[in-house]
């Protein structure tokens, strides 16, 4: 389902005043849905899902799958754009009730709509990620293509080196083993 949002005087305008309104001042593409209660959902980012709670004007960025420092560096990241752009208040990024996830109070505006700005900031901070997140998607399909199928001076076929009866430096026999005892000798 797609979700348009419009930004400007056709926000408002009833379709007849809409022809002679203002062009529509920004486009964004985004992966996202609304939920039952009106929140935002937004799953862009390969690390991160990022939601907009439109009853709380808050943003809350959740880990995807696995938190770690991929994640955690994303969601800072995140917050810290939304942060230098005056859509959230500096003093309320914090840790969310939910393992991994941080969110951020959006401040409030009396000429723009924040909900709609706070997007427009999400969307422009996505378009700054998109060549991370793809030249990491460009190294792991290329690094699965290396062992998957790796070339001629790379590998052997199955057979082509023969076997041997002993290989690598621990030989089994004519050792005193001390573990297999089960005490050590000094």
């Amino acid at each position: 389902m797609a979700v348009t949002i419009k930004v400007g005087a056709e926000a408002n305008a009833p379709e007849a005043a809409a022809a002679e309104a203002l062009p529509v001042q920004a486009t964004m593409e985004l992966n996202m849905r609304k939920s039952l209660n009106g929140d935002v959902m937004i799953f862009d980012h390969p690390d991160i899902d990022i939601v907009i709670l439109t009853e709380k004007k808050k943003v809350v960025a959740f880990a995807k799958d696995i938190m770690s420092d991929i994640v955690y560096g994303a969601e800072s990241r995140l917050f810290e754009y939304l942060r230098k752009k005056g859509i959230v208040a500096y003093d309320s990024i914090q840790g969310g009730n939910v393992y991994g996830s941080l969110e951020a109070q959006m401040l409030d505006s009396q000429d723009l709509d924040p909900i709609k700005m706070t997007l427009l900031n999400v969307s422009k901070w996505m378009d700054d990620e998109r060549p991370y997140f793809e030249s990491m998607k460009v190294h792991d399909e290329m690094m699965d293509d290396q062992l998957l199928e790796p070339e001629k001076e790379d590998s052997t076929e199955l057979g082509a080196i023969p076997h041997e009866d002993e290989k690598g430096s621990i030989l089994q026999h004519n050792l005193f083993a001390p573990y297999l005892y089960g005490r050590y000798t000094y």
